[in-house]
């Protein structure tokens, strides 16, 4: 009897949140090497079902790097990094997108069998996402910068699907596709429909001051802190891109954006329905 009353508390609690979320978008992106792992994945798209199930509209941006990376090394063709991108020539876009697209199926096959109705996308199809060539230091060849996104897209799969599945490839006004970073994406998609919430998955607690000290994980972030945080390193590396695109959905009218392990069970619906939370926010 405890016990169920327990489990009674937790949708009590859960309550005021899904009322104040009903109806709104949040956006998630999931990728890295915890997108291959087999009980993670799973969890991560129950927790997503259930979301749908509770009146919110999920759409889930993925990435696919370790799968494109293993790709490469298997045809022989060298992986080739700068400041976190991926060189792209037109033989590897290729190889990338057959791997999206080959992950995109996969995911939206499980989120079926769970129940719920779920669309893929591919971004550079029918102009979803625009692009333009990414300006660097070095030519990074088919890598794209966001320009735009077609909402009216979306908001059209919307009134037939649950959940919608995006892989992060973009059409160019050169008439050329791009390779982009899903980060990116999804706060693209999150800026341009004002969604209530972006959420990133990783495969670390969230921001920490100091990664060496557990204790110093940081639960609440405003802007200026997280661009301070940069400015002095104490974000690094990965994490740097992930923190500026929480950083660009709040200025373009995001409400909220969350860090978060996946490896935690059920750690989207602990960050968006219970009262503390379990990654890093950054707010406006």
């Amino acid at each position: 009897m405890q016990e169920a009353i327990k489990k009674a508390d937790v949708l009590i609690e859960a309550l005021p949140y899904i009322r104040k979320f009903h109806r709104k978008i949040v956006v998630i992106k999931y990728g890295g090497s915890i997108l291959g792992e087999e009980k993670i994945r799973r969890g991560v798209l129950e927790d997503i079902v259930f979301l749908s199930f509770m009146g919110l509209k999920p759409i889930l941006v993925h990435g696919g790097g370790p799968n494109i990376s293993e790709r490469m090394r298997s045809t022989g063709k060298k992986t080739e990094f700068v400041e976190g991108m991926r060189v792209t020539d037109k033989e590897t876009l290729k190889l990338v997108e057959e791997e999206l697209e080959a992950l995109n199926k996969v995911v939206v096959a499980e989120i079926t069998q769970l129940g719920a109705k779920a669309t893929g996308l591919n971004g550079k199809k029918r102009g979803l996402i625009k692009a333009e060539k990414k300006k660097a230091k070095v030519d990074l060849g088919r890598v794209g910068q966001i320009t735009g996104v077609n909402i009216k897209i979306l908001e059209e799969e919307f009134r037939a699907s649950n959940i919608l599945v995006v892989l992060p490839m973009a059409a160019g006004c050169d008439r050329k596709d791009y390779n982009v970073n899903a980060d990116e994406v999804a706060s693209a998609v999150s800026s341009a429909l004002k969604a209530e919430k972006l959420v990133l998955l990783t495969d670390v607690k969230g921001i920490m001051r100091n990664p060496e000290d557990a204790h110093s994980f940081i639960s609440t972030l405003t802007v200026e802190e997280a661009e301070d945080l940069i400015h002095d390193k104490v974000i690094q590396h990965g994490m740097i891109p992930k923190v500026k695109a929480c950083i660009e959905a709040l200025k373009d009218g995001v409400k909220k954006t969350h860090i978060i392990d996946a490896r935690i069970p059920h750690a989207l619906l602990l960050e968006i329905f219970t009262d503390k939370g379990i990654g890093t926010e950054i707010v406006k």
